[in-house]
């Protein structure tokens, strides 16, 4: 059966260009299958959906299953769509809204429910959920802008106290280190939460935690799985947006080198953090170990991780034995699973 999977990409963020690289490839990798009709699927940075240049919309209906075209000889009529792929990093994307518009289009989708994107963006919410159930996390605080233009003194005092330099400022709702600045004194903390306040009226600060770090691709519904891990080796002080998908400096070591004892406990840490945040689909979670010490400290979880060529998500899988088109075909499958499963629910009481 051939089934059409439209692939959402571009949007209001500011990892636009990020999901631009991921799309080209996941793109590439469906239309090689035969079975597979792509429909490529636009956003622009002011949020235009657009199909071949068509600008068309998916309206929050359970009757309509697919994309409604707003303009054109086709204006009014409808492109049906069996799956969506949503390659949107960031806001708007991946923070749980489009999750949450094709939940209301009932239109299945490739990636974690409004739930585990929401949380899963949010870097203090999944910071507190990971606490709460009982994984390894370092210390960190977080505040407002509205709290930090009040009383940044004793917010500044306060980091220094409690988390100590360097430390790293991050805007709460945001990837690709977009935003976020390492600190090595007080002099430089209030332009890094200044610069990060630029992309989010939230900020969290985290202490600095010594290791290496280690990286394992997720994938799954309800019965999740590890792949091998993977270490990053930054050229820089961080690996930051630079570093991420400008040069080729940094080094990614498939599979990472640690004792077997480590990378099992590890693997069983990534599966627990992606059924704690309620994720589906794909997920990759990111994590500092150090070995010597035998401390390993769960960083986050991203729901939607990049798939350029040089991204870390689908060379794990590679390397355990998953291929890139293979992967693409069984995140498709694990939608229309979990579609399934939801369609099976009740959604209405009537009493009597």
């Amino acid at each position: 059966m051939n089934r059409k999977i439209a692939v959402l990409y571009g949007g209001r963020s500011g990892e636009h260009e990020v999901s631009l690289r991921s799309a080209a490839a996941i793109l590439a990798g469906l239309r090689e299958q035969e079975d597979l009709t792509v429909l490529p699927v636009f956003i622009s940075k002011e949020g235009s959906w657009q199909l071949d240049g068509v600008r068309v919309a998916v309206l929050p209906h359970p009757g309509v299953g697919g994309f409604y075209v707003l303009e054109g000889k086709d204006a009014g009529s409808v492109i049906a769509v069996d799956v969506v792929f949503p390659v949107l990093h960031g806001t708007y994307g991946e923070d749980g809204t489009v999750q949450g518009l094709l939940e209301l289009a009932r239109i299945p989708y490739v990636g974690a429910g409004v739930p585990g994107s929401a949380v899963g963006m949010d870097k203090i919410l999944m910071k507190a959920a990971l606490v709460a159930e009982g994984l390894p996390v370092g210390p960190y605080l977080w505040f407002t802008g509205a709290k930090w233009w009040s009383d940044k003194e004793l917010l500044a005092a306060q980091i220094e106290k409690e988390l100590g330099f360097p430390c790293f400022v991050k805007p709460a709702n945001l990837g690709s280190s977009v935003g976020i600045s390492k600190v090595y004194h007080q002099e430089g903390l209030h332009e890094a939460v200044e610069e990060a306040l630029l992309y989010d009226r939230r900020i969290l600060v985290e202490k600095f935690l010594p290791g290496r770090e280690i990286e394992c691709s997720v994938l799954g519904n309800d019965e999740p799985r590890a792949s091998v891990l993977g270490e990053i080796i930054p050229a820089n002080d961080f690996y930051d947006y630079t570093a991420k998908y400008l040069d080729n400096r940094s080094s990614l070591l498939i599979p990472a080198n640690l004792p077997e004892l480590v990378a099992e406990r590890v693997r069983e840490l990534a599966v627990q953090t992606f059924v704690a945040l309620d994720c589906a689909g794909l997920g990759r979670v990111d994590f500092f170990v150090d070995d010597r010490q035998g401390q390993i400290w769960v960083n986050e979880l991203n729901t939607l991780p990049g798939f350029t060529s040089i991204s870390m998500y689908p060379k794990l899988w590679e390397a355990t034995g998953l291929s890139f088109n293979d992967l693409l075909s069984e995140l498709i499958c694990l939608a229309e699973e979990r579609f399934k499963q939801k369609e099976k629910l009740k959604t209405t009481f009537e009493v009597g």
